[in-house]
């Protein structure tokens, strides 16, 4: 999946929110605290790890491309 950022960054719990991935920021933070997230391939445990466009994120069957922002 694609998305499209809004501003320069968005922070990974607020991703995770975001892509429907997470029911909520508690439930994003416990996600990337248990290790269950990849960013660009090597698992990230910093719930406010901001990312930018270019920026992969894997989290089990689920991948998103981070795109950067248009106009």
């Amino acid at each position: 999946m694609d998305f499209k950022l809004k501003s320069e960054f968005i922070e990974l719990d607020n991703l995770l929110k975001a892509a429907n991935l997470a029911a909520s920021g508690v439930e994003a933070k416990q996600y990337i605290l248990a290790g269950s997230i990849k960013v660009n391939g090597e698992v990230e445990t910093r719930i406010r790890r901001k990312l930018r466009a270019g920026d992969s994120v894997e989290f089990g069957e689920h991948q998103i491309s981070v795109l950067g922002k248009t106009g």
